[in-house]
């Protein structure tokens, strides 16, 4: 069987400055080195993607005027050319994170300024976007007056099992499941964190016991223990991602484990670097084993390569891609690529293998 030796992926931006919308790029996991950056799709703030388990679509969060909201491309697996399919938007800001099951016949959003969480079909055999099936409006605040002035959902998605929906809430602290019932979101259980933390996104451990969230505004990994069966979470472990002498502004931004469990990834804009910890596989508690500088300004998000091999982050201030190679035993990352230049980069995403 012959090893595969590029993958394809693409880059979410925002559209700002330069940036004229979706990109694709091509890692050579051979040469360990990053091209082929070109532009895939032209639209207004496609900060956030999700790819079809299958490589067929695209999906992506959209900005048109004042009205936003969601967009499908039927993805050309060969030459990552994107085709637009059709878009749903509503009035006022667009969403800031969308997900789906993989199927990908159901799609999640998070609206951040909204404070709301929407719920979207999509036809399987088409691609097509359904209007809102479903919205939740968030209510409440936080002790941050600046941040936490109201809700700000910024996560949403299924829990490994799809049997839940989980939502994530900077402006009030607060970490909601929900079912799906006669595609109506209805909410099932809700954690408060520790207040002013600010949680921003969350993964989950592929046990199925844990999960991790990483907190936007104390900067802090929050690792919790998920009850299956009801969709509870419990916060047992806070954990820094940034240095004790580090007082400069930073906001937390991804989190992402490998697909072994071994090894949270989470990622700081200000300090400007990756936090890597160990996982305790008992107990589900994290420890730091080394925090790696993104060699760029504002690192919004990154992501594994699907070998796990090798790890890409986006620094949308700096707007430029990083690659590093990644230590599968010990989690380390060692920077190989840092001159990648792509406008506003905000998410990165890989095709499905």
């Amino acid at each position: 069987m012959t090893k595969v030796k590029k993958f394809n992926g693409f880059i979410g931006t925002y559209t700002k400055g330069k940036s004229q919308g979706i990109y694709s790029f091509t890692l050579d996991t051979e040469a360990g080195k990053i091209s082929e950056i070109r532009l895939a799709a032209e639209l207004s703030n496609p900060t956030y993607l999700t790819i079809s388990n299958d490589n067929q679509y695209l999906f992506s969060v959209i900005k048109e005027g004042d009205k936003g909201g969601v967009a499908s491309y039927i993805l050309n697996e060969e030459n990552s050319e994107l085709h637009f399919i059709n878009k749903q938007l509503e009035t006022g800001a667009p969403p800031c994170h969308i997900s789906s099951t993989l199927d990908y016949h159901h799609l999640l959003t998070a609206n951040y300024h909204k404070g709301t969480i929407e719920y979207y079909l999509t036809n399987k055999d088409n691609g097509n976007i359904s209007p809102i099936q479903s919205v939740i409006q968030h209510e409440g605040s936080g002790p941050n007056q600046n941040r936490q002035e109201k809700a700000h959902a910024h996560f949403a998605g299924f829990t490994p099992d799809e049997k839940f929906v989980v939502a994530v809430d900077l402006g009030i602290d607060k970490i909601i499941t929900y079912t799906i019932v006669n595609d109506e979101l209805k909410e099932q259980n809700s954690l408060s964190v520790k207040p002013g933390s600010g949680p921003r996104h969350i993964t989950f451990h592929p046990n199925g016991l844990f999960a991790y969230a990483m907190t936007e505004l104390s900067s802090e990994v929050i690792g919790l223990k998920y009850d299956q069966k009801d969709g509870s979470l419990q916060d047992i472990q806070y954990i820094s991602t940034i240095p004790n002498d580090f007082v400069e502004n930073n906001q937390g931004s991804a989190i992402h484990i490998s697909s072994d469990g071994r090894f949270v990834y989470a990622a700081n804009r200000g300090h400007d670097s990756i936090a890597v910890f160990s996982v305790h596989q008992e107990t589900g508690e994290l420890s730091l084993v080394e925090i790696t500088s993104t060699e760029g300004n504002w690192p919004r998000d990154f992501i594994l390569d699907p070998t796990e091999a090798f790890l890409v982050a986006s620094n949308e201030h700096s707007e430029n891609l990083v690659l590093f190679s990644r230590d599968e035993l010990t989690g380390k990352l060692t920077l190989l690529q840092s001159d990648v230049f792509v406008p506003e980069p905000v998410c990165v995403k890989f095709l499905n293998r």
